[in-house]
């Protein structure tokens, strides 16, 4: 007699459901069938709940929304036992559906030379006979996961329950942690998630409207500590020991997009040397709706279900399922090596035959994959110009405050606490100056700000509608048209412009009564600046043959309507534009104190070089310079020299784009004008492909894949290792920018292949929740994470292929295994497989990593 048999034969002898339901899980345990989470003690079930937590990775907001892996918290497994595992979980993999590898086989994307070599790579047993034949039928669809109580109740009595559990549990945490969107706050916000969530559940009359009549006394009664409520959900639920994080697990990704807010929350106070338990709160408020379906709705065809579901998530993949996965790393590593392939054959097997004469003008970009194909447009027009590549925050470790700004933003990578803060200021202006502009713009914010309130109140709303809306109608029109931006740049708000040209960041600390309301400090000391300078000059390897102009260029986007607007920018900036850290990395080398610190050091800048900050708008290529007002005379003429170059190599540029935003056969001017416009269009979804189509990061000498046409899919890192002291560059190059450029690498591979989860949906639907949380699809569902449709796929067809990162260095190969040796997290993303590690030979052979302290020469 199986489980739901014995639960309707007790119910028919007059037992209450309660009762039978009791009896049920008594008699499952004492059948054997599994040994209950009550036998786990307090210290390991917090183990368990604190893994569970950390397989989620966080969300950054929208303000500095910056590319996260989101298989971050597998990163311990495998590829595929991280794929396997969320295929247990929640029916997903990490592998595109074999349709989408038929199209690359037909279109001669993928060769059969590739999956010739992919069987190879993969260690099959299986022939290239037997991938056609598996590949010409459908993927085995994966079993149910490990389900939520709401999913397992809609199969049996139907309804929405688990859209209703996740609004209920989305509304209540867009309202808890609101950032200032909302005009009026919710009470309790002083309370812990959870303690407010309790107090809020316990006047809801929804759950009474979905047939839940004792929901609100049934919360008043659960457990009022957020752990002990996870430990007596596990209790009533039956969660076997060996499946407790696997259920707490499933838990968090059936809300994962707030999961992954709480976890960012926990982020930021680690790094603070803090802790935060929302996460923890959040799984709590989960498993508890677990357990208040699961006892109002006991019957006997849920309880069956749901222990049936238990039973077949601890089972391991079938055979048929495994074979489908070898199936599925074959394809996938077809697809890698066809792309390895092309990018080893465009690097140069040897030096440059030129001698080392000074470049006309050097220029430093961000190492973004955008910035490859400018930088290949400048070295067109401008063969003498030597182009670098460099993270975007120039190594200068800053937290930037805009004139009049309440708050700091962070300028460095997000695994990074910035080291100073920085002021913009009025240039070469006295405290009188400053203090005059900084009350006008504080003012003209607060008048602002005032007005936005006023226009979206609830008493003036609908009469301000009818009373000047139609003084709006000629706004409206440009707007419409692309002519004026809809809203004020947020950057430069409450600023004129003759004002905006006299800003720039302050190396030196400004008055007390100047800064942030909850920090005094500020500036980079004296003391620090030659240290910073050598760092940053070795680390770029740019120690020598300086040009007459060394440009600096940060990169940023120009948008508007458009929530997900900062991740177009630096992501080596936490999200912000690169203008900041660019204009203070020059202001730096250009000090005399510091040149003559510098040559003390073995570093000679000579007297007629000078360091420009510049700013490429990556959706429109326009690069534009500052602070040239302070450019000595004598390079007057290589500054209009370089404004030449620009100019044709952001023409250039633009032509390359052109064609992938459906727009080529315009004429330059024309193509200029359509791109200036299309930022200004609130309505544009695509204003540009940002680093969608990235695959590749190569840390080695410009020379080596100078003249190759990389498409825009390589992040391009200047490094010469014969420059390199104790390999202390390597190791960084391999802790920062690599692994920044394996996140971001992740978060579009996780976007394409199941956009549901991993990804932000359409564009078109989302709105703004929390004021810069995140976004939601629709009105309503959970917190978006990842990339929204548009960023990937152009209507027709994917445009990102999901490739994981191939990681070209220029290295001795015992330096690269040191590092990997000594930093676990490369270690994970490298022997398990989240990205390839190929070392460039000093004669340009490449070998690939394939085993602990083990490479392949690979063939071109």
């Amino acid at each position: 007699m199986n489980l739901a048999d014995t639960i309707v034969l007790r119910e028919a002898d007059g037992e209450t459901r309660n009762e039978a339901l009791a009896r049920s899980r008594d008699a499952s345990r004492a059948a054997g069938q599994a040994s209950g989470p009550m036998d786990l003690d307090a210290a390991t079930l917090d183990q368990r709940i604190d893994a569970a937590c950390a397989r989620i990775a966080p969300l950054w907001p929208l303000k500095h929304f910056v590319a996260v892996n989101p298989f971050f918290g597998l990163r311990d497994l495998s590829f595929q036992d991280a794929s396997d595992t969320l295929a247990r979980l929640v029916d997903t993999s990490l592998y595109m559906p074999w349709a989408y590898y038929r199209e690359q086989l037909a279109s001669g994307r993928i060769s059969r030379e590739d999956l010739e070599q992919a069987i190879a790579r993969c260690g099959s047993r299986l022939n290239m006979a037997a991938v056609e034949r598996a590949l010409a039928t459908q993927a085995p669809t994966p079993k149910i996961g490990m389900a939520s109580v709401s999913d397992i109740l809609e199969r049996v009595e139907g309804g929405m329950w688990t859209s209703f559990v996740t609004e209920r549990i989305s509304l209540h945490c867009a309202s808890y942690f609101d950032l200032g969107q909302s005009l009026v706050h919710m009470p309790w916000r002083d309370e812990s998630l959870y303690t407010s969530w309790r107090k809020a559940a316990s006047i809801d009359l929804s759950p009474a409207m979905m047939g839940l009549g004792d929901f609100r006394g049934s919360v008043a009664r659960l457990p009022e500590q957020p752990r002990a409520a996870i430990a007596w959900a596990l209790t009533e639920l039956g969660i076997p020991d060996e499946a407790v994080e696997r259920y707490l697990h499933a838990s968090l990704l059936s809300i994962g997009g707030w999961a992954a807010w709480a976890r960012y929350l926990r982020w930021q106070a680690e790094l603070a040397g803090r802790q935060d338990d929302a996460i923890v709160d959040l799984l709590a408020i989960r498993v508890m709706w677990d357990v208040l379906l699961y006892n109002e709705k006991a019957t006997a065809a849920l309880v069956a279900r749901w222990r049936e579901m238990l039973a077949a998530s601890m089972r391991p993949p079938s055979a048929k399922r495994q074979a489908a996965a070898e199936i599925d790393r074959i394809l996938l590593n077809a697809m890698e090596i066809g792309f390895q392939r092309e990018v080893i054959a465009g690097l140069r097997t040897g030096p440059s035959a030129q001698a080392a004469v000074r470049p006309a003008v050097q220029a430093a970009f961000c190492i973004d994959v955008r910035s490859e194909v400018f930088r290949r447009s400048l070295e067109t027009v401008a063969p003498a110009a030597q182009t670098i590549g460099f993270a975007g925050f120039f190594g200068i470790s800053i937290e930037y405050v805009p004139l009049g700004a309440s708050a700091g933003r962070s300028h460095v990578p997000v695994i990074f606490n910035p080291a100073y803060r920085v002021y913009e200021r009025v240039k070469d202006g006295d405290a009188a100056q400053n203090a005059q502009v900084l009350d006008k713009r504080r003012e003209r914010l607060g008048l602002s700000k005032i007005w936005k309130g006023f226009k979206l109140s609830a008493s003036s709303c609908f009469s301000f509608v009818e009373a000047a809306g139609l003084m709006y109608a000629p706004k409206l029109l440009t707007d419409s048209f692309g002519w004026t931006r809809p809203v004020p740049d947020p950057a430069r708000q409450g600023l004129d412009d003759a004002t905006i040209d006299r800003l720039a960041p302050s190396l030196a600390p400004v008055p007390q009564d100047q800064c942030c309301p909850h920090h005094a400090d500020s500036g980079i000391p004296e003391s620090d600046w030659v240290d910073n300078a050598e760092r940053i000059l070795r680390s770029m390897s740019l120690t020598d043959n300086f040009a007459r102009l060394v440009l600096l260029v940060g990169h940023g986007s120009s948008t508007v309507n458009n929530p997900h607007a900062s991740s177009l920018d630096c992501g080596a900036c936490a999200g912000q534009t690169g203008e900041a850290s660019a204009r203070i990395v020059a202001a730096l080398l250009n000090q005399p104190q510091v040149r003559r610190g510098l040559r003390d050091r073995g570093i000679v800048i000579p007297n007629d070089t000078w360091f420009l900050a510049g700013l490429h708008d990556t959706t429109t290529d326009e690069l534009r310079l500052f602070d040239t007002d302070a450019l000595p005379k004598e390079l007057a003429p290589d500054l209009s020299r370089l404004r030449q170059w620009l100019d044709q190599a952001g023409d250039l540029t633009r032509m390359q784009r052109a064609s992938c935003m459906g727009i080529a056969g315009l004429p330059g001017q024309d193509l200029e004008a359509d791109l200036r416009r299309r930022s200004r269009d609130w309505s544009q979804v695509r204003p540009e492909w940002a680093l969608a189509k990235n695959a590749a990061f190569i840390a080695a000498p410009r020379d080596r894949s100078l003249g190759a046409d990389l498409e825009g899919r390589a992040f391009l890192h200047e490094y010469q290792w014969r420059k390199d002291q104790e390999f202390k560059i390597l190791e960084l190059i391999m802790t920062a920018p690599m692994v920044v450029a394996n996140w971001i690498n992740m978060q579009y591979y996780g976007s394409v292949v199941d956009n549901q989860r991993f990804g932000s949906g359409n564009k078109v639907l989302h709105n703004v929740v929390g004021g810069a949380i995140g976004v939601l699809e629709g009105n309503g569902g959970d917190l978006r994470i990842g990339l929204p449709l548009q960023s990937l796929h152009d209507g027709k067809g994917w445009v990102h292929e999901p490739l994981r990162l191939s990681v070209f260095i220029e290295a001795p190969e015992d330096a690269m295994d040191d590092v990997i040796a000594r930093h676990e997290l490369v270690r994970q993303l490298v022997d398990n497989g989240w990205l390839h590690l190929f070392r460039i030979g000093d004669d340009g052979r490449v070998y690939r990593r394939v085993a602990h302290e083990n490479w392949e020469q690979t063939a071109a």
